[in-house]
């Protein structure tokens, strides 16, 4: 996923009260060489929709039935594997997912869920085949995205297959905290995000705390100790 993807929602709402006239999906890059005029027409055709968290959008193996445009929110993208999950991406608005769905065999491989309350837009599949005709370059940052996609994941799986579990939670409690907390994850689902068992990274959690690096309370995971977090992410605790 590239950076530009995820510039503030906020911004270009304000753009536009500004009058600017400034389409909403010119701040997502797969769009971004698509004339604001064409982009406010294509909004005009495709209806968006508000939806609460746990909004499921599509699941694993079903026919493809075009492009999914966040404007506002969170939405991830995972895998079910009996009762574990592997979660493939983590997008804010705005960005776009649902991309098989208009490429290749248009078959959705996973399930796209939001994870708080969110703004999506839907661009159907005969819709995208129409735009990439009038603009071929559509095509080629849609074979990019999905190209990205699956480096990020295949990486991530390298990760998560040969380093050190302590490290990579380090590294995920700097990524989420806020005001030095990480707020509203449970052991399970830091687990998803590590792709590892709930237990390991209750031990792994148990270490940092004895260690006086980080405090634990319910749902919530204070760091005490940055700079030692920062060394455990680089190097894991010695």
């Amino acid at each position: 996923m590239q950076k530009s993807e995820y510039r503030d929602r906020k911004y270009c709402m304000r753009e536009r009260k500004k009058g600017t006239g400034e389409s909403i999906l010119s701040h997502v890059q797969l769009f971004s060489e698509i004339p604001t005029n064409a982009l406010r027409k294509l909004e005009e055709k495709c209806k968006a929709g508000n939806y609460r968290a746990g909004h499921i959008f599509f699941r694993t193996d079903e026919a493809g039935q075009g492009l999914h445009v966040l404007e506002q929110g969170k939405v991830q993208t995972y895998r079910n594997f009996g009762e574990r999950r592997l979660i493939i991406a983590e997008m804010k608005a705005p960005a776009v997912f649902g991309e098989m769905g208009c490429s290749g065999p248009r078959v959705y491989h996973c399930i796209a869920e939001t994870t708080e309350a969110s703004r999506v837009r839907k661009i159907s599949s005969e819709q995208m085949d129409e735009l990439r005709q009038e603009y071929p370059g559509v095509t080629r940052k849609l074979l990019d995205l999905v190209c990205e996609r699956f480096i990020s994941t295949l990486l991530e799986l390298e990760t998560s297959s040969f380093r050190d579990l302590i490290p990579r939670l380090a590294k995920l409690l700097i990524e989420r905290a806020e005001d030095e907390c990480v707020r509203d994850m449970t052991h399970q689902e830091i687990a998803e995000h590590l792709r590892v068992y709930r237990e390991s990274v209750t031990d792994s959690i148990g270490e940092l705390r004895k260690a006086g690096i980080i405090e634990v309370k319910r749902k919530a995971v204070r760091i005490l100790d940055r700079s030692r977090l920062e060394r455990a992410a680089r190097e894991g605790l010695k």
